[in-house]
Formats: C-alpha cells, structure tokens, sequence
C-alpha cells in the first residue's frame, strides 16, 4: 500500500518532467538558438547592483553552543574603490611567546602547528632571517633557543634580547659552521643545557654576487662552498646524531635559496647559486636516509629578500630590476619565513619531508 501511495504521489511530476522533452521535440532548432542566445545576453548584460548587502548572522549563545537564532540587518554599498583600511599601530619588535596555559586551550590543530616544548638551534641567529625565524620559534611556544654564529657581539645582543623579551632560556654559541669539532662541542652542550634539540633552523650563509666565473678567485669559491654547503652538512650531521642517540624525532630546516634552482639576472653569481643548488640535494638526500630515525630533512628557498645586506645604495638599479621581474613587485621582508620556518618545525607537516619550499613572491613563476 506504501509503495502505491508513493507512486500515486509521484505520477504528476514525472508527467511534468517528461511533458517539456515532448515539446523540445517539436521546437525547431532555429528556435531554439534564437532563445538560447537571447538568455544568454540577458545574463551577461544584468548585473544587479545592490544599494545595501542583507546579511544575517548566527551566534552561539552564552554556553557557547550553537544557536538557531539570527541578526538580520543590512550594509551600505558605497560607490566607487574601497579605501585601504589604516594598519593598526603594533609593536612590531615585540615577542610573546606562547603561553602553556593558552597552549591547553588550543584547538589540536593549532597546537600541532606550533613548536611547544622543542628544543631549537638556529644558525645565523643573530641578525636578519635567522634572528627572525628564532623570534618565530619563541612566540610559537619553544621550550629552549640556542644561536649559533660567528658573530661574538652581534650573538651574545641577539640572545640577551630574545631572554629578556620572553623569559625563555637563550643561549648563544660562537660556532663558525665549517668547524666540525666546534659544532660537536657545542650541540652537546644543548644537549646538556636542555637536552636533545628537537630542531635545526641552519640560516647561516654567505653570499658573493656581481662576480663573473671567468675572474672568480679559487679561494672565495672554496670559502662560500665551505660555509653554505659543507657547513649545512656538518650542523645537520652533528644535530641528526644527537636525535638518534636520544631516539627521538626531529625536523631539520636548511634554509637554501630559489638560486638553487634557477639562475639570478642580471648579476652573476655561479658560486652562490651552485652552492645553493647543493643544499637543496642535501636536504633531499638526508631525507631519503635519516627517515628510518623519523628525523625529517626539508628546505626552504627564499627569493630576493630585503635584509641588511640588500640595503646598499649599490644594489638599488638592480633592486629596480628585481621587483620588476617579481609578480609581487617587492622583494620579502624580513619576517615573511616565520610562519613557514614553524610549519615545517612544527608536528603539523609530520608528513613533510625532502621538500624544498620556494618562497619568493612568484619570481620563478616567469
């Protein structure tokens, strides 16, 4: 009887459906690309421009639980572009770093992109991108920094700024990257201090630019090879066996370049870019090997980025260039690798390895 009454109910609108086939048939097909083409003007040509936008919104109640009641109201629609809303003034130069109790009130999402609890080295740490990326790490909930460079003063500032900002316990290991032995004494140390590191930022690096092949000298080329590529080898090697020997996982972060993986114009830089190029096959291949420990290897590649070191008055026609060959039309600032640089140190890109992440405002797009 159920099934009868269905289909007693159905009957009109399967009459209904199958009724306009019937007439399409019998519509000539002049006609029909007459009407197909007149409801297409129609649609392109009507634009209904609204005076006010209706809007309504759902809001939880004062639990917080979700609600079936609504605000309805409407919004004006100006005439013309909408101005640039004003930045709010901010302290930029300020750190905060996160908090256990906001850390337990976090969705599992967020606190699996964050870094709470880990042990991080950074290189290159005392100014400009690895200075940043550390200041990165300790507002993302870092339990410990330590930042190595060959800079003595400039370390030693960069280490008692970020302790007095935070609270957090810094510390600062004059290490040059090709000293093997330097490096070893030092990662134990953090080992000591604060037990196995968790992560390696290694940011330290040189660059020689506007130098052609044919007049390079042997030296300087053996000098940048040494601290970009053999000095990424030494730092994850020694950080890599420390997370063996405590058996725990780890992510380790070379920051290469997008040089590695196209070539500069208009200067010449073949030393750069080849060492560059090397790093990013480390990291790939470091990957493929220390997997089994479940220590993962990833790059990122930065573009043209507008640290100290790019703020010479001699650069500034080709800093012209750079933009003009960049869809973004600008060159990166100093902290556009944070969130990048604690994604990949972070559980959420637990997955994530051998990678090498460009990130250069579209430049290797053309």
């Amino acid at each position: 009887m159920a099934a009868a009454a269905r289909t007693a109910r159905l009957a009109p609108r399967l009459a209904s459906i199958s009724r306009p086939a019937v007439a399409r048939a019998g519509v000539s097909s002049v006609a029909q690309r007459a009407a197909f083409s007149v409801s297409a003007r129609r649609t392109k040509s009507e634009v209904i421009k609204e005076t006010e936008v209706p809007v309504t919104v759902y809001s939880p109640d004062h639990k917080g639980v979700a609600s079936s009641n609504s605000d309805h109201f409407s919004i004006p629609v100006k005439n013309g572009a909408a101005s640039a809303p004003e930045a709010a003034a901010e302290d930029l130069d300020a750190v905060t770093p996160l908090q256990d109790k906001v850390y337990r009130q976090m969705p599992r999402t967020l606190q699996k992109m964050s870094v709470y609890g880990k042990v991080i080295i950074v290189t290159g740490g005392a100014r400009g991108l690895g200075n940043h990326m550390a200041r990165a790490c300790a507002e993302a909930g870092a339990k410990a920094i330590a930042i190595f460079d060959a800079n003595q003063e400039l370390g030693d500032e960069a280490a008692a700024e970020l302790h007095q900002k935070t609270g957090l316990p810094v510390s600062f290991f004059k290490v040059d990257v090709r000293d093997g032995n330097a490096i070893n004494a030092a990662v134990q140390n953090v080992v000591d201090l604060y037990g196995a590191p968790d992560v390696l930022v290694n940011s330290a690096g040189i660059a020689d630019s506007n130098i052609k092949a044919e007049t390079y000298d042997p030296a300087m080329f053996r000098r940048l090879i040494d601290i970009n590529l053999t000095g990424s080898f030494l730092m994850s090697q020694s950080v890599g066996r420390a997370m063996m020997a405590a058996g725990k996982p780890g992510s380790i972060i070379l920051v290469a370049s997008m040089s590695g993986s196209i070539v500069n114009y208009p200067q010449e830089q073949s030393c750069y870019n080849a060492s560059k190029a090397g790093v990013i096959q480390l990291g790939k291949s470091l990957a493929a090997e220390w997997a089994k420990y479940n220590i993962r290897v990833n790059c990122i590649s930065p573009g043209y980025m507008d640290t100290a070191l790019n703020k010479v008055p001699a650069l500034d026609a080709q800093k012209k260039i750079w933009k003009s060959l960049t869809p973004q039309e600008r060159l990166g600032a100093v902290d556009d690798l944070n969130g990048l640089c604690v994604f990949l140190a972070s559980d959420a890109s637990g997955f994530m390895t051998g990678s090498n992440v460009i990130i250069d405002g579209g430049y290797t797009l053309y």
